[in-house]
């Protein structure tokens, strides 16, 4: 039978299967809009998560690793159990080097910035294992909406853990495609421009697996944002109907009230320095996050650190879609909040800590956009700076008695989480997680 994951959870592959040694890793999609075409793409990573060498990823210019542990199948070797993937890469676990601890598998779309297109024209795209020996399906992970301007997303990932083999369903999202995915991971773009150059231009027609036909059944899902590209922190003069918070404690409330506010989009950039060589130091990795409190008490947080993700169309009615690695890519990281269901939320604060790299927020330019449908957008710009603490609460959104959401911008600096839960009264217990 069919283990069907959710985003966040992880199963052994091998534990009560020792005798496991070749499975099939199929990906695929139900629908897509024409013109979007997508790339698959595996990453062999060492224990401190990057790759050891640019070879170190499988890809359609480099469809094999040396040794052959992870061979992207051409199209007349593939198991045709089950759905029709788009595309399947066989791991064979016994011959994965020692040194690689985790194989990430991810989606990108090829030049997605130019075309202005995102993962919102991909309807339903999923994940699977397959036992290669028989074809039988071991698990199945479908990464659902909600990818409204991501042009990468890290399906999953299978890791050693003691002597077992174990599968996560990741679903993190980033702008930025291949590129993005290549920076996260240790690789420059340089080193595999002329690789990706070569082999497009050896298949001019792209009539490959890659390419998606015509829409087919569905159309965009109407929850769906537009992809797109809000201004970097170095861009020119702000939108007219853009609203500044400038002062401590300043508000404002939104347009609409529950029910009425659409979704709400807050998006988090920032200005980096570009890393320095192959596998140079990097900048900063500022992450965006959030605390949550509902009416019925609920509490928790969404954030990337311990996987966090949240969910757009349950409890909390929250979701964090992109977990910009790098700090260079325009549309930056984004929570997204389902306006339908305001009137279920009592607060939020929004929250930007440096999870790698030097604390220097004087450098770093951060800024939030609130983006409301039929509202103006609100900035709050961290122009105020404590270079001595690694975390930022940026602004304060709570539920007022009209049923409308006001906005107060904070910009306070805190040691971690816990400092500022107990400065906001969240009572949340806290341990060391990662991302």
């Amino acid at each position: 039978m069919t283990l069907e994951l959710i985003k966040g959870q992880k199963c052994s592959l091998t534990k009560d299967n020792p005798l496991l040694g070749r499975i099939i890793v199929g990906m695929g999609w139900n629908e897509a809009r024409a013109g979007v075409e997508i790339d698959f793409s595996v990453f062999l990573l060492t224990a401190s998560q990057k790759v050891a060498t640019e070879k170190d990823l499988i890809f359609y210019g480099n469809p094999a690793a040396s040794d052959q542990s992870v061979v992207i199948l051409p199209p007349a070797q593939r198991v045709h159990s089950g759905p029709a993937d788009d595309t399947q890469i066989a791991v064979e676990l016994s011959l994965i080097p020692a040194e690689v601890e985790r194989i990430a598998f991810a989606l990108t779309i090829y030049e997605a910035e130019s075309r202005q297109q995102s993962f919102s024209l991909l309807s339903d795209p999923y994940l699977r294992i397959m036992n290669a020996a028989d074809g039988t399906e071991l698990l199945q992970y479908r990464l659902g909406g909600g990818y409204s301007v991501e042009t990468a997303i890290v399906a999953g990932e299978i890791y050693r853990y003691q002597n077992e083999w174990k599968f996560s369903a990741v679903g993190s999202g980033y702008a930025g495609g291949l590129a993005a995915l290549c920076h996260s991971y240790g690789i420059q773009v340089k080193d595999i421009l002329p690789v990706v150059q070569a082999s497009r231009a050896a298949e001019p027609a792209r009539n490959s697996p890659f390419v998606l036909p015509e829409l087919r059944s569905r159309p965009k899902p109407v929850d769906s944002l537009p992809p797109a590209a809000p201004a970097a922190p170095s861009a020119s003069p702000l939108n007219p109907d853009t609203i500044v918070l400038r002062r401590h404690g300043e508000t404002l409330r939104l347009q609409q009230g529950a029910g009425a506010a659409g979704e709400i989009l807050i998006n988090l950039n920032w200005l980096q320095t570009p890393s320095s060589g192959w596998f140079g130091s990097r900048g900063i990795d500022l992450d965006l996050g959030c605390l949550f409190e509902l009416k019925n008490g609920l509490k928790g947080t969404v954030q990337a650190l311990g996987e966090s993700f949240g969910s757009l169309n349950r409890p909390p009615y929250i979701l964090l879609d992109g977990d910009d690695r790098t700090g260079s890519i325009v549309t930056g990281e984004n929570l997204r909040i389902n306006g339908h269901h305001l009137s279920e939320i009592s607060r939020i604060v929004i929250f930007a800590f440096i999870y790698e790299g030097v604390t220097n927020w004087s450098q770093a330019g951060a800024v939030i956009t609130i983006s409301q449908q039929g509202g103006p957008e609100i900035k709050v710009q961290l122009d105020e700076h404590n270079n001595d603490k690694g975390m930022c609460a940026i602004a304060m959104l709570r539920s007022q008695p009209d049923g409308r959401f006001s906005v107060e911008r904070l910009v306070e600096y805190f040691s971690g989480h816990e400092e500022l839960d107990q400065r906001y009264h969240w009572n949340l217990r806290w341990e060391l997680g990662s991302k």
